[in-house]
């Protein structure tokens, strides 16, 4: 699982001009799936996110968690982020989880992320969406669950 994390003073997701979601002061989550991937690496996953430490406290240091500061998060799937651009100029996404597979721990990270009480919008699994994000610092993680699991 590979998730690019960016704290965000705001970020919303639009569907056909229609939008589907939206948050202020939080984690926009672009989160991709490979063929590998379970629920139990999903769980490390989401912990791991409600336990980074990369908001301002006050005296300027990155100390504070998502839970600290009352932040939201938009979660929107991303299966490009397993693109392989290793030959040619076409990437392979090979690597990426199927449909099914992915929707499915797609679909259950927003709800383990719902259950720290925080608020959690989502985008539309293989839809074409639109992101707009005002990222605050920038700050911006890759999280990748080879790494962290």
């Amino acid at each position: 699982m590979k998730i690019v994390l960016q704290r965000v003073a705001h970020a919303k997701v639009t569907v056909d001009e229609q939008q589907i979601g939206a948050i202020g002061n939080g984690f926009l989550l672009l989160l991709g799936v490979s063929d590998t991937d379970t629920e139990a690496i999903a769980e490390k996953m989401v912990d791991k996110i409600y336990k980074l430490r990369i908001f301002p406290d006050e005296n300027g240091k990155t100390n504070l968690s998502l839970k600290d500061v009352g932040g939201e998060i938009l979660v929107v799937s991303q299966f490009t982020l397993y693109a392989d651009c290793k030959k040619g100029n076409r990437p392979s996404f090979a690597k990426a989880g199927g449909p099914q597979l992915a929707n499915s721990l797609y679909e259950y990270v927003v709800e383990r992320l719902k259950t720290y009480g925080n608020r959690v919008e989502h985008g539309s699994f293989g839809a074409d969406m639109k992101v707009e994000l005002l990222n605050d610092g920038p700050f911006t993680l890759v999280l990748d669950s080879n790494e962290i699991c």
